[in-house]
């Protein structure tokens, strides 16, 4: 699964970009959307205003339990666990992660706002890709260390 987020506005881009970030649903700067491995295409589409990479199982556990919102803003909760069918926290992560729940199924926003990352982004910016020093781009596993600094 990866994670893929946000980091320029559509300003000045082209319409094909435009509509891969609606599809993706990232709408904003600095939001994160799980996507499963075969929509490989459309994040390469936008790959000059998104970053992107593999997602440990560590970070995603923090994810959801910080930043997973369902309808009304609210936070995921124990009780709302168990009304959906997973008896705690580690089914539902575990089902998560095998890519078996869909989010908008089980009523949870598929986007999740975060805040910029703490000591800022790399020192090349957020215009270069993150092979020579940028921000944008494959992370591969390097993504757990930018998502932890945005929770």
């Amino acid at each position: 699964m990866f994670a893929v987020i946000r980091i320029r506005s559509e300003i000045k881009a082209k319409p094909q970009i435009r509509k891969a970030l609606g599809l993706l649903c990232l709408s904003a700067a600095n939001q994160l959307v799980l996507i499963p491995q075969k929509k490989l295409p459309m994040i390469k589409k936008a790959e000059s205003f998104v970053t992107w990479g593999e997602i440990d199982d560590s970070v995603l556990e923090k994810l959801l339990k910080k930043r997973a919102r369902i309808a009304g803003n609210k936070p995921i909760n124990d009780a709302f666990l168990k009304e959906k069918g997973f008896a705690s926290w580690k089914d539902f992560l575990k089902a998560v992660a095998d890519e078996k729940v869909k989010f908008q199924k089980i009523g949870i926003k598929p986007v999740f706002r975060l805040t910029p990352p703490r000591k800022g982004f790399e020192k090349g910016g957020i215009k270069k890709p993150y092979s020579i020093g940028g921000a944008l781009g494959y992370r591969a596993s390097d993504i757990n260390d930018l998502i932890a600094r945005m929770i």
